[in-house]
């Protein structure tokens, strides 16, 4: 009887749950469930509410358990995929406090000021930790919940991140791997330890509320035996996590160097494999650990279909009569730039950024030009990331795409011409999710001490669709790298642009 492997990817808008045997790599069923932030006025706000994702999750098992119609006593491990840096705050009986505050949140900015600034400034802190300290990671957000909440504070008895909180959901025990905890900006990367500045920064007693940091490629556990006996399944299956950029780099067969995934998502993600920590002294690259014993340097922007969503609501267009409209306008869209920070932006860090048009004039302020400048301008802002992560030593060869963005083919051209590097996409769509299926299969089969290794068993599962294969066109390089000088000196101008009008708006006035 061949094993079977569950990948539960939980993220920012929806669960997926897919089904992957063991024997074959193939994904035998797959369910989603989607759900929405906490409702808020507050700029920059991004939270929900734990028990959503387990109620996806589970709901989403049940469904692919239910129409696979496989033997369940075959599941032989679990797999969790998590949105990155969220704060899940647990009381002593285990209980969440409040609702989780998301990677997207940047209600904490002011906190990360702090933290930075009792470490001794960015180079101090880039020293301690390998990485800065952006909105998006978890530190700044429990210093947030110790100064604006301090009655939930008081409370607080154990800090998890979306996937382990998922992890605890399932075995009972909370533990933190290192691949997940490398985004807190409480960790050491380069020793994968507890960093005692900076929880002595926030506060001397954090310690105490940090789990166990644990290998990632050993188990979190096993699932606990009433949802075991509940579901069916045998009583020793194991759960393995770890954050989603993790688990796409698996899904995309990323674990050796020279190949980089990038995601074309709500936000955007570059990201590589190194033997050894790779870390930036502008704090712009993050130096993450990954979920096979490696690192894992990534940069990340904000705001990738976010823009072209934004214009193809306006427009009322599909995502196919989009693709076209963008299609059909020359490379460079005849000069117009989106430089599109609409949520702010982390890479560069322009947290109270917003979007701006550039090159505006009668004939490239139409619908199409629209168009092919926010996928233009979503694609420049990754690459201001990737041009970093080349600077430090990182040369891909191929790049793999995955998320919405790469199903539109003018957008993979675009990406090709802009990176200057080929780019294909992974057969199987399922990405986190199918890696998260595969982690678990490969720690299942550690336990079993029998030589497979992650490399072997993405090289054997891992395919890609050539038919989405995209080579840079010769003439379009040259102008993109024009057009990204253009982009970049925007994007450096808006961050002291914005600092000052951020200073504006919280100077007070007199009546």
């Amino acid at each position: 009887m061949s094993r079977v492997f569950l990948g539960i990817d939980s993220g920012t808008q929806s669960t997926k749950t897919v089904l992957v045997d063991g024997g074959t790599g193939a994904v035998v069923a797959s369910q989603s469930a989607a759900y929405r932030f906490v409702p808020s006025d507050e700029p920059g706000c991004r939270e929900q509410h734990p028990a959503d994702w387990v109620a996806a999750a589970e709901s989403t098992m049940a469904g692919v358990l239910a129409s696979s119609g496989i033997d369940r006593r075959a599941i032989a491990g679990i797999g969790i995929s998590g949105q990155q840096h969220g704060f899940v705050p647990l009381d002593e009986g285990g209980q969440v406090i409040r609702p989780a505050k998301l990677w997207c949140d940047t209600t904490s900015a002011a906190e990360c000021h702090t933290i930075i600034s009792r470490l001794g400034g960015l180079d101090r802190t880039i020293q301690v930790l390998g990485n800065g300290v952006p909105a998006g990671f978890t530190a700044s957000k429990i210093l947030w919940l110790k100064e604006h909440e301090p009655d939930h504070y008081a409370r607080l008895s154990t800090v998890l991140l979306p996937h382990d909180y998922l992890a605890y959901w399932l075995t009972g025990n909370a533990v933190m791997e290192w691949g997940d905890a490398s985004g807190t900006a409480l960790m050491d990367v380069r020793t994968r330890t507890w960093s005692a500045e900076a929880m002595a920064a926030i506060d001397p007693a954090l310690s105490a509320m940090l789990p166990e940091l644990a290998d990632s490629r050993t188990p979190a556990g096993r699932v606990r035996a009433t949802l075991a006996a509940s579901w069916g399944i045998g009583p020793d299956v194991i759960v393995t996590g770890s954050g989603d950029n993790m688990m796409a780099a698996i899904g995309t067969g990323n674990v050796r160097p020279c190949i980089v995934t990038v995601s074309l998502g709500t936000s955007g993600t570059a990201c590589a494999c190194a033997d050894h920590p790779v870390v930036d002294p502008k704090g712009e690259v993050a130096a993450f650990c990954d979920a096979t014993g490696r690192w894992l340097p990534l940069v990340c922007t904000m705001n990738v279909t976010v823009a072209t969503e934004m214009v193809r609501r306006l427009f009322g267009w599909s995502h196919e009569a989009m693709s076209q409209a963008a299609a059909s306008v020359a490379t460079g869209s005849d000069g117009l730039l989106l430089v599109p920070f609409f949520e702010g932006e982390r890479t560069p860090n322009v947290p109270d950024g917003t979007g701006v048009w550039l090159g505006v004039r009668d004939r490239t302020w139409d619908a199409a030009h629209m168009a092919r400048a926010a996928m233009e301008g979503a694609t420049l802002g990754l690459n201001y990331g990737l041009n970093r992560l080349r600077q430090l030593g990182v040369h891909p060869i191929e790049i793999r795409l995955t998320g919405g963005g790469s199903r539109s083919a003018v957008w993979r051209q675009i990406t090709a011409d802009i990176f200057g590097c080929p780019v294909v996409c992974p057969t199987n769509e399922e990405g986190a999710a199918y890696g998260a299926a595969l982690h678990a299969m490969w720690v299942w089969h550690r336990e079993q001490r029998d030589g497979v290794s992650i490399e072997e068993i993405t090289s054997r599962f891992v395919t890609l669709d050539q038919t989405t294969r995209a080579e840079p066109a010769p003439g379009a390089r040259g102008l993109y790298q024009e057009l990204q000088g253009v982009f970049d000196s925007a994007a450096r101008g808006l961050s002291g642009t914005f600092s000052s009008h951020r200073l504006l708006l919280d100077r007070p006035t007199s009546v």
